[in-house]
């Protein structure tokens, strides 16, 4: 005697996209992306129709990368580790170096008496081609540097380090150390 076989139900296929459609949107809800580079910066707030200040030439310092990645500081090539300490030189200009920034004295809210203040501004210009990485390095080094003269100006001012002040302690010390980087379009640099 042969043996009926019994035939398997066959499962619903409409269910199924439904779970898996379900997971999928589960997996993208609850699924995180870490951005492990990118620049923090405050950018100002948009005006229209605002003429260019004029900055005297002693008061810019300029940072380019070209295409091959190479650095150059005031049109001189440079090395990555050099941009820190000359910026902080460009900056406070301690022999009145015709060559550097010149300072004006201000009195500013929180701090004690006038302090001079650089007019200096850093022009950070790059090329087309210019890797990403190279540019989030310089980036670096130019925040280090502002960030090393904030700590070494609320150290003598105040004697802690910028972090350690509070929050109106720390806006006076920005208002005396800006963060003055002006990006220029990206343009062929030889």
């Amino acid at each position: 005697m042969a043996r009926k076989r019994k035939s398997t139900p066959e499962i619903n296929g409409s269910s199924m996209a439904d779970v898996a459609f379900i997971l999928l949107v589960f997996f993208i809800v609850s699924t995180t992306m870490d951005v492990d580079s990118g620049i923090y910066r405050v950018l100002p707030h948009w005006v229209e129709d605002v003429e260019a200040p004029k900055i005297n030439k002693r008061n810019t310092f300029v940072v380019s990368i070209n295409k091959n990645n190479d650095l150059g500081i005031n049109g001189e090539y440079a090395y990555i580790t050099d941009i820190k300490d000359r910026l902080k030189e460009f900056i406070l200009n301690p022999r009145d170096d015709q060559h550097l920034s010149e300072k004006e004295f201000k009195e500013v809210e929180g701090i004690p008496g006038t302090v001079a203040m650089s007019k200096g501004i850093v022009s950070l210009q790059n090329d087309r081609g210019t890797d990403y990485g190279a540019y989030m390095e310089v980036q670096n080094e130019l925040v280090k540097g502002f960030n090393e003269l904030r700590d070494e100006f609320s150290m003598a001012t105040f004697g802690m380090r910028f972090d350690k002040l509070d929050e109106a302690k720390q806006e006076a010390v920005r208002k005396v150390i800006p963060t003055a980087i002006s990006e220029a379009e990206p343009e062929e640099i030889k």
